[in-house]
Formats: structure tokens, sequence, C-alpha cells
């Protein structure tokens, strides 16, 4: 064990030499890191040293049948590389992350760029999920879970590879905030924590190329071919993750500097999007009986707070609306509440008909848990909607705010106080939309 150590230290040290010489620090957007600073091999050696780890940390916990942390482990593997190499490569580790970036124009080498990260990405998952193979001496192999069809794999799939796209092109790479942020790193690892509980039970909660070709390529044996579908809708996901992002946005159309406050369009567009990505996760982690539903609904909302915060307010619950126009902090108006709110009811809607597509038609009813009554609910969901509220006005939108990187932490927690406070009384709904 010493001499593993060891030498797992010396090889560090080698990698560290490789890239560190050449990092730079943030200027914009992850992809941007290092325009002007940061050579080919570093580049390349970066995404090689973040991709490998995810991989193999997805692969081991799959083969240790991890189902209460292993989204978690996986979000961390995910969050550290980000903090670790971003000043290096940009820290993409996914192919589907590279061509968002490429198409969105966040890429100063181009296609070329996105390309060559693609193929070290790919590589490095296939030397990961080698290396979980000779660990644990067996594979497993990619497709639909039991009980569901490919489209409905490939619309989790597509879902959170666009969650997790759409949320590194804000929070990293948008001309408003990209660069300008501790929590990038935070927001895009802990996407997986939204996704992986809800997507593991029906399409294995890959969201990358690099690892879904290397799962099928190291459990080839027992069939090949799942990745080619799965890699288009992934990278699908992407396609949809730039193209809401500069509907949202639109400077990253041109060359336009963003504005000190968005339209009312952007604002209701961010809304819907932030709604749905929520009700759509409460949904899901309700109906694959989650291990971690309460985490899991939080992260998603920490996650879209963070992407979305600085153009709409990231509302995404008429409650919260309601509260910040009551409040009198001019936050808001009574016409742009009153639209907030019809947004929010509309994407929450949609929602529920997504997942019970997805879901074979299954749907769950309101109601008291079993040994409570309406009362009960009433106080439970009185409570912990309360508690989110005031908590929303405490920290967003008072004169200074008292931790302005964690505000997408801290108001997203809630969640996971009130649903595992009350989620066998009422449901811990918290939010009119999911309701």
């Amino acid at each position: 064990l010493i001499s593993a150590d060891m030498a797992c230290g010396l090889l560090l040290q080698l990698v560290l030499l490789s890239t560190l010489p050449h990092a730079l620090p943030l200027r914009g957007c992850l992809a941007r890191m290092h325009k002007s600073g940061c050579q080919p091999k570093s580049t390349c050696t970066a995404e090689l040293v973040g991709t490998f780890p995810l991989v193999l940390t997805v692969g081991c916990n799959v083969l240790s049948n991890n189902p209460n942390w292993g989204g978690l482990s996986t979000a961390c593997s995910l969050m550290v590389g980000i903090y670790a190499l971003g000043g290096v490569s940009g820290a993409n580790f996914n192919p589907a992350v590279s061509i968002a970036l490429g198409v969105a124009g966040k890429m100063p080498d181009g296609f070329k760029q996105v390309a060559v990260y693609s193929a070290v990405q790919i590589v490095a998952g296939c030397c990961a999920a080698a290396a979980y193979c000779l660990l644990f001496g067996e594979s497993f192999h990619l497709g639909p879970a039991e009980g569901y069809v490919w489209w409905q794999a490939m619309l989790c799939e597509m879902m959170y590879t666009f969650v997790l796209c759409f949320v590194v092109l804000n929070c990293a790479a948008s001309k408003k905030i990209g660069g300008k942020n501790q929590f990038y790193g935070l927001a895009i690892g802990f996407v997986i924590v939204a996704g992986a509980y809800v997507s593991s039970a029906v399409s294995g909660k890959w969201f990358s190329p690099a690892v879904a070709i290397a799962i099928d390529i190291l459990s080839m044996h027992k069939g090949f071919g799942w990745c080619i579908i799965y890699s288009v809708c992934e990278i699908a996901g992407a396609l949809a993750a730039v193209l809401l992002f500069k509907l949202v946005r639109p400077e990253e159309s041109d060359d336009s500097d963003p504005p000190e406050t968005y339209s009312i369009q952007s604002k209701l567009v961010a809304e819907m999007i932030g709604t749905f990505v929520l009700v759509v996760t409460v949904g899901m982690n309700v109906l694959v009986h989650s291990k971690a539903a309460a985490f899991s609904i939080a992260a998603s909302l920490m996650v879209i707070i963070y992407a979305l915060g600085d153009v709409s307010g990231a509302h995404f619950n008429p409650a919260v609306t309601l509260a910040i126009l009551c409040s009198g902090r001019e936050k808001t108006n009574l016409k742009e509440a009153c639209q907030y709110i019809a947004a929010q009811l509309f994407a929450g809607i949609y929602a529920a008909f997504f997942y019970e597509v997805v879901q074979n038609g299954k749907t769950f009813p309101l109601g008291p848990g079993k040994g409570f009554d309406w009362g009960g609910v009433a106080v439970a969901e009185i409570m912990y909607t309360f508690v989110l509220c005031f908590v929303v006005l405490c920290v967003a939108t008072v004169m200074q705010n008292p931790a302005p990187q964690m505000t997408g932490f801290i108001i997203g927690m809630c969640v996971t106080v009130g649903g595992l406070a009350i989620g066998h009384i009422s449901g811990g709904s918290l939010n009119p939309a999911v309701s």
C-alpha cells in the first residue's frame, strides 16, 4: 500500500508539471481559460486527467451497487475536477459539453478543439472503463432499464444532458457571469445529483458520450450499439442547451454587452425553464422511488438558480414570487409577478406531462401521507413554505447579500430541509407549480 501511494504521488507530480505551469486564472468562461497561455499538450493532459477519474467513479459506484451515495460521489468527482483543472483546459470532461461550447462560440480554436477534446475524453473514458473492469472483474451493459423502452431512456439522457450543458454555458461561459463567480464548479457538479437519482432507474444516468461509449466498448461481449443512440440524444440535449442559452441571453448571439436588466421575454423563458427542470425532477424522483429524492430536488433548484438567477431572479415558485412582491422591496411589480406565476404554472403542467410520458403513464396523487390528515398537511406545507420564502427574502432580496456566492446552495437546501422533514406528511411540495 505504501509503495502504491508513493507511485501515485510520483505520477501526480508528473501530471502537475505537464499542466499547471501553463494554468491561467478565470478569464470569462471555462472554455477561454487557456486562450493564450496553455499549450495543446497541457490542455489535453488536463482533459485526460479529469475525465479518467470521473468515468472510473461512475463505474465503481455502479459495480459497488451504491444507490444512495453513487450520484453524489460522481457529482463530487466532476466538481473537484472542474475546480482543479478549469484554469488549464476549461474542464469539459464530456464531448456533449465541448460540443455545446463549440456551437455557442466559446471554444477559442473552434471545432478543431472540440474534436480533439472529444477524442481525448473518449480515450480517457475507455481507459477508465478498462480499469474498473479489471478492478471488479466484471462490467455492466449500456441500455434502458428494465420496463422502459429506448425513447423513454433517451428522453432522460437528453433532458439532463441539456441541464448539464445549460448550467455550464450560463455559469461558466456567459458574458455576464462567466469567470466572475466561484460557484461554477459546485453548480455544474451538482447537476449530476439532480439527474442521477431520477435517471438511473430509466437510462443509467450517463449524460456523456464519453461515458456511454466507454461502457459499451468494455461490455461489447454483452452486445454493442447503444452508445450510438445515447450519444446522439446527449448531443441533441447539448444543442438544445445552446439554443435556449441564446434565447435567454440575447447578447450571446451578437457582439453586444449583457444588459443590466433583461427583457420580460428573457425573464419569462428563464422562469419556464427553471420551473420545468424543477418539477420534472420532483416527479421523476417520486415515481422511481428515489433513495435521495429531497437532495436531488434541492440540487435541481440550486443549479438552476445559479444558472438563471441573474436573468429573472430565479423564483420558479408562485409562493416565492408572491412573497417577493409582498415584501415591498421593488424586486418585482404586480404585472411582472402575475406573468411570472402564469409562466411557472404553465411550465409545471408541461413538466408533469413530460414525466408521465417517461414513466409509462404513471403519475401520483396529492394528499396526506399514511396516518395524517389534511390538517397535518396544511401545517406542514405552510411551515416549510414559510421557511423557503423567508430564506429567499433574507439572502436574495436584502441590500447586502450575506453570502452572494452561496445563495443558490442556501435556497436549494431549504428543499432538503422540508422534503426530509415533511415528505411523509404532505409530500413536501412547498410550491404551487409542483402541486
